[in-house]
């Protein structure tokens, strides 16, 4: 069987606090996007094997989040052997959330492929132990996300008809250390309220808090948000801890190069 695991973007990225477990409260929205992986899963008499290709593989194939959630169903239901392979499309440490697609994408597939009629309930269950973000692609559609960016609420909005840019540096982003550095903010308006305000406003509202200390020490992620703004961008920003920038445009931006970036752009469908 053959998926292909899409990515998120954040719509704003409040840290709150510091909780009593040493994670951080979290308010966003995350928002799906059409940078896909591949993943490929059949059944095997011989024993389980997982292999990678694509961009970013260095060390991916040792300790991978999609042989975590394989190794989690084995003990949870004892389903037998699998060849599994992933293709990376989605640049790793960016942001974007493509290695909690592909776990979450990899319990699917498993779930189909051994008939577990797995509840909506288990997957979430399982998701958890993955990850904090790993939640939000069991539904994956656009949610308004608590605590560990693991809690949801249904939001109504729409960004169709938009076009939508990101750019990946090469550059990479510790999420340990970002969150080490970041500073909270536990009085704001709610994003639920601004999330719903004209898009214009959202660059004078709408705030991702990683941007403060990141962009310190990566002057070249600050500089690409400023490259989408010149080019026309209604609002722009990094996604989670880094180190992509996305931008939305009324039409289809004529964006300047950015050498050694990944780039991608597609219109919005939700």
């Amino acid at each position: 069987m053959i998926v292909f695991p899409n990515c998120k973007i954040n719509l704003g990225l409040f840290v709150t606090e510091k909780r009593n477990d040493g994670f951080h409260n979290i308010e966003t929205v995350f928002y799906p996007i059409g940078i896909s992986d591949i993943l490929e899963i059949v059944k095997t008499e011989s024993d389980f094997e997982f292999s990678v290709s694509g961009i970013n593989t260095n060390n991916l194939s040792d300790n991978n989040i999609c042989v975590k959630a394989y190794q989690l169903l084995k003990e949870k239901y004892n389903i037998g052997h699998v060849k599994m392979h992933l293709h990376k499309k989605i640049p790793v440490g960016s942001g974007l959330g493509g290695g909690s697609s592909d776990a979450v994408h990899t319990l699917k597939v498993l779930d189909s492929l051994f008939d577990l009629k797995m509840t909506s309930d288990d997957f979430y269950s399982f998701a958890r132990k993955l990850g904090s973000d790993c939640s939000f692609f069991v539904d994956n559609k656009p949610k308004l996300a608590f605590e560990k960016g693991d809690v949801f609420e249904p939001i109504d909005f729409s960004l169709k008809g938009l076009y939508l840019a990101v750019v990946v540096p090469p550059v990479g982003v510790s999420t340990a250390d970002a969150y080490k550095n970041v500073k909270t903010f536990s009085q704001r308006e709610s994003l639920r309220k601004i999330i719903n305000l004209p898009l214009q406003d959202w660059q004078y509202e709408l705030y991702n808090d990683f941007e403060y200390t990141v962009f310190e020490k990566f002057p070249q992620i600050a500089t690409i948000k400023e490259k989408m703004y010149k080019s026309g961008a209604v609002y722009a920003s990094m996604s989670g801890s880094g180190s992509s920038v996305y931008g939305f445009f009324a039409d289809k931006p004529t964006l300047p190069k950015f050498k050694d970036c990944f780039v991608w752009q597609q219109v919005c469908e939700i």
